[in-house]
């Protein structure tokens, strides 16, 4: 193999990879497949790196520059980085033994007191998995496995285990041939807050915008409340559209909480479910409205009041009206994984359970992950 160098002689580089770049993508598997390298699949943003000297990009996957968000980083990677380099990885926050990507999406904060005082508060991390560049040397042509003995290369030395250095904060995500090992991975370090396995193949160069690689993600299913749904967009008093089904779970109290929803529909089924639905929609002045659990507005004087659908959050400053269904429905759904009390990303509709009460839809159904602690991965 012929190895990599920057030229330590030279103070300023073209970059022969500059952005905006797409990063290169993943198709989704139910299993692993064999013959490939596996990596852990963080639980982060994406992101390009580009150092050129002192310039550092930190390019999401739609094109964004994310540096002013995370000057810990830029600091970081200053410091463990070549003077010119690119790499490809994930900006992650580990929050104890767990990466925490809730916490982390706090982090895109407008107010420049705000980002210092988080950057500070919640330091973050980058994963690095691949390099496309260093020094003058364009390597996205270069198989796999070559690019990832230059990136061991560069990012072997440094002091990764003094916590006031930029190592602290700059890793190498690990890597196994083993398709046995990659098994055991997918199952433990969900615990420490990973979502599952990335398979790649060895001999691939990098494709910017191609699924060359392939994502195993974790799969469960769980029974849940319909309480409420939401119109789609477009849906109209003519043409009534389901944009959505409003989901819940009920805690030991016996409080029913949201915990995402189910929104992938085609547009005829979503046309049969505003019908369907619609005939057991609560008028918002009648009695079953108040008793609905979310009809009224919980007690002020409540300290903890159950979590609600259509409240404002960091992802959309507008409050969406949801029609309240009597009777309660029950539903199946396909998900992820839970982040805190809620779904992690959308829940995917499977069917109805109409053999299935309500009240026994409830947060002690969940899979919990054993825990793993984070530091072992980085390691």
């Amino acid at each position: 193999m012929t190895h990599v160098t920057a030229d330590p002689c030279q103070t300023r580089a073209m970059l022969p990879v500059e952005p905006p770049l797409e990063p290169m993508l993943a198709t989704a598997a139910p299993e692993i497949p064999a013959g490939m390298a596996y990596e852990p699949k963080w639980d982060g943003f994406r992101a390009l790196i580009f150092r050129d000297d002192d310039r550092v990009v930190v390019h999401s996957r739609g094109g964004k520059d994310l540096a002013g968000y995370f000057p810990e980083l830029v600091d970081a990677l200053r410091e463990r980085l070549p003077a010119h380099c690119v790499l490809d990885g994930e900006i992650v926050l580990p929050v104890g033994d767990r990466l925490d990507f809730v916490l982390l999406t706090s982090r895109i904060h407008p107010a420049a007191s705000r980002i210092e005082l988080l950057s500070r508060r919640l330091p973050v991390s980058f994963v690095a998995w691949d390099i496309l560049a260093l020094g003058g040397d364009d390597l996205r042509d270069r198989p796999f496995a070559e690019r990832r003995e230059v990136l061991l290369g560069i990012l072997r030395s440094g002091s990764a285990n003094d916590p006031t250095s930029g190592g602290a904060r700059v890793h190498v995500s690990p890597q196994t041939t083993d398709r046995a090992e990659a098994s055991r991975w997918f199952d433990q370090f969900e615990g420490a807050g990973l979502d599952g396995v990335m398979a790649k193949p060895l001999d691939a160069p990098y494709l910017p915008g191609k699924r060359a690689m392939v994502k195993i993600k974790h799969r469960r299913d769980a029974d849940v409340v319909v309480a409420a749904w939401r119109e789609h967009k477009t849906s109209t008093a003519e043409r009534p559209l389901l944009g959505a089904l409003q989901l819940g779970l009920y805690d030991p109290a016996g409080r029913l909480h949201f915990v995402g929803v189910a929104s992938s529909f085609t547009a005829a089924r979503r046309a049969e479910l505003a019908d369907e639905l619609g005939r057991i929609t609560v008028p918002v002045d009648s009695t079953a409205w108040q008793e609905h659990p979310w009809g009224p507005p919980p007690a002020a004087e409540e300290p903890d009041p159950p979590k609600r659908p259509g409240s404002l959050s960091r992802w959309s400053r507008e409050v969406k009206h949801y029609h309240l269904l009597d009777p309660l429905r029950v539903a199946e759904v396909g998900y992820e994984h839970m982040e805190g009390a809620r779904f992690r990303t959308n829940a995917r509709f499977l069917r109805w359970r109409p053999d299935r009460e309500p009240g026994s839809c409830r947060f002690d159904q969940l899979e919990e992950p054993v825990s793993y602690r984070l530091a072992d991965i980085l390691t």
